[in-house]
């Protein structure tokens, strides 16, 4: 047979990058490709002595200045070199990315590697406008403030966007003078050991950035310890609380992107056509394990059962395939216990009056795969509306105002994401000011850039990442006062 896209993907090394050394471990966990379920790559895990490890490593380089000591712009320029390496790698990252989160090869190019290497290259530019500012005082001072890094990061990242998430916490961290220790997921770490390489290759000094591949215990292990300064996380609420929890007993720094349940508005004045596009991209988009998905819609009265029609009959034909196939929209789910969160909801999508549209078996041959599934009349106080599904499954309501909408839209312990589709740019605007989310979006869906800062409000957690509010996270200000009396 001829060698297809799939082939050949170069694999980095299955070790921890600990002090800038690769470094083996006793424990050894197998990464699966979700499109078969069969093991692709050994990686080493992380116990206590390599934790221990990195964590001394970590403090050490922080410690010495060898990055905190550097100007600025000087990071900056090794950030940008980093960038410009991945940029010749892209190609390679993007089927690395495909082979250990089942996304297909389309978005990983478009999406994941695109968006990674603008995040470094952002902040990469941004480090050299790192400074402090002189302030007028009422005494006989010469005064000023300095911008300095916190300390030792802890990058804490999940599986369904190994990469955007991963560089989003690391870059900022990086630019602002701290030194990292990157925990990725267990099921999706190949990635991480890849920006290990280039980091390395593009001038990062050692111990500066480490990767633990490893279980819960290590990302404990590193929001206890007292040598951490700042926890950088992102996935479940219930995990969320536990770190903030955690991390206050030695009163670290913590930014935490938690759980959503985002409403999409369609209001009968949109573009139908577009706005339906959108509500399934919104949903399907990573096979619904999108923190930011667009898991809710609700549709004014008017053209609510012309878009329940609309979805159903098109929901069927959202390409669904092996990720390596140029044409796939929806791949696998990243792993079996995340299939096995979904197909429990599933089991239940037929209670309560909802009706369903799509779902069922979606492939014959191994792997974790789920189908695009549509609930529609759902109530308000269902569990498909109220709680996070993590799997593409879009529930559909009805209303009838604006004030309905927004009630509606609000009416979840969530805030991460929202949107609203209309041709009113008066109600665009007005709409948007009164949605409880950390990110709204106008005709469209996960309009996403380096440059604009994303965050939860209510159980979506604190903090943002991204833009000049995400480099603010990674600093703290120190004021110095100078006697001239």
């Amino acid at each position: 047979m001829p060698p297809t896209i799939k082939d050949d993907i170069g694999l980095p090394p299955g070790e921890l990058f600990i002090g800038g050394a690769w470094v083996a471990a006793d424990g050894v966990r197998e990464i699966l490709d979700p499109a078969t379920g069969a093991a692709v790559a050994s990686v080493a895990q992380a116990g206590p002595a390599e934790t221990q490890l990195a964590l001394a490593a970590a403090r050490r380089a922080f410690d010495d200045g060898s990055w905190s000591g550097l100007a600025p712009r000087e990071r900056g320029r090794i950030l940008l070199r980093a960038a410009e390496i991945l940029r010749g790698q892209a190609e390679e990252l993007a089927r690395l990315e495909s082979l250990d989160t089942g996304k297909p090869i389309m978005f990983t190019r478009m999406v994941d590697v695109a968006t990674t290497i603008d995040q470094i290259d952002y902040y990469g530019a941004l480090a050299a406008g790192i400074e402090g500012s002189v302030r007028r005082t009422g005494r006989p001072t010469f005064a000023y403030t300095r911008r300095e890094p916190i300390g030792v990061v802890a990058a804490i990242t999940p599986f369904n966007f190994p990469l955007i998430l991963s560089s989003i916490k690391i870059a900022p961290a990086l630019a602002a003078g701290n030194t990292v220790i990157h925990k990725p997921a267990e099921e999706t770490p190949l990635t991480a050991l890849r920006i290990a390489e280039v980091l390395h290759e593009a001038g990062v000094p050692d111990g500066v950035f480490n990767v633990l591949p490893g279980d819960g215990s290590v990302g404990e292990t590193l929001v206890r310890d007292p040598r951490v300064d700042k926890i950088a996380f992102t996935g479940s609420t219930a995990v969320g609380r536990g770190i903030a929890a955690a991390a206050a007993e030695t009163l670290k720094h913590v930014t935490v992107e938690l759980g959503g349940k985002s409403a999409n508005i369609m209001f009968a004045d949109a573009d139908l056509e577009a706005a339906i596009n959108t509500a399934i991209s919104g949903f399907v988009f990573n096979t619904g394990q999108f923190c930011m998905a667009g898991s809710r819609l609700l549709v004014q009265r008017p053209v609510y059962d012309e878009v329940v029609a609309a979805l159903a009959g098109a929901i069927g034909h959202v390409p669904v395939g092996d990720p390596f196939d140029e044409g796939t929209v929806i791949g696998p789910m990243a792993g079996p216990r995340h299939l096995a969160k979904v197909r429990a909801f599933l089991d239940k999508a037929g209670q309560g009056g909802a009706k369903v549209y799509g779902g069922g078996p979606v492939h014959d041959g191994p792997g974790f795969w789920a189908a695009p599934t549509v609930l529609a009349d759902v109530s308000q106080d269902s569990t498909f509306v109220q709680d996070e599904i993590f799997g593409p499954v879009l529930t559909v309501q009805p209303f009838d105002t604006e004030d309905e909408a927004v009630a509606l839209a609000n009416g979840t312990q969530y805030g991460l994401a929202a949107g609203l589709q209309t041709t009113d740019i008066a109600r665009a605007h007005r709409v948007a000011e009164r949605l409880r989310a950390g990110i709204v979006w106008v005709n469209g869906w996960a309009l996403l850039d380096a440059a604009l800062p994303f965050g939860g409000v209510n159980q979506s957690g604190y903090g943002r990442e991204g833009g000049p509010e995400g480099l603010d996270e990674y600093l703290q200000t120190k004021s110095v006062l100078i006697s001239v009396a």
